[in-house]
């Protein structure tokens, strides 16, 4: 994609309703304190913070635009990491791949330990309904205490 495709196909995007498009207010606040201590004496205004929430919706699609057109290149259906690597570096992003691919991997580290976690049912050796029952017993000793 050309430098000047990207801000007619921006402009396409917003037409299929990219305004519904958000991050969460208050996890992108808690990442903008965790880099901006409360000790620097900087604050983030409210708009700020909703600037840069724009800006990364903006990214997020530019990037994921760029990475399905590169899929669908390579007869696939689905978006790879590899996609997104070669993406970030159409569009000039390069210096992100490092920081793409830690995030990646850290990723699969989370997956691997919430398999290997099991499922609660079957690791508690109750049946359904025994369970239900002991549901229906904790909800009645909280209502109990609660009162």
């Amino acid at each position: 994609m050309a430098p000047s495709e990207i801000g007619t196909d921006l402009e396409s995007l917003k037409n299929f309703g990219n305004d519904d498009l958000s991050l969460p207010k208050a996890t992108v606040q808690k990442i903008v304190s965790e880099i901006l201590p409360a000790t620097t004496g900087i604050s983030f205004s409210k708009d700020a913070r909703d600037l840069l929430i724009e800006c990364c919706v903006e990214f997020i699609t530019l990037v994921s635009s760029e990475a399905n057109e590169i899929s669908e290149k390579d007869a696939k259906k689905t978006i790879a990491c590899d996609h997104i690597t070669k993406a970030l570096e159409t569009l000039g992003f390069g210096e992100y791949i490092p920081a793409v691919l830690d995030a990646a991997a850290q990723h699969k580290e989370t997956q691997k330990v919430r398999e290997k976690r099991g499922n609660k049912f079957e690791e508690s050796g109750m049946t359904l309904a025994e369970l239900e029952e002991l549901q229906r017993q904790q909800f009645e000793q909280a209502r109990e205490r609660h009162a």
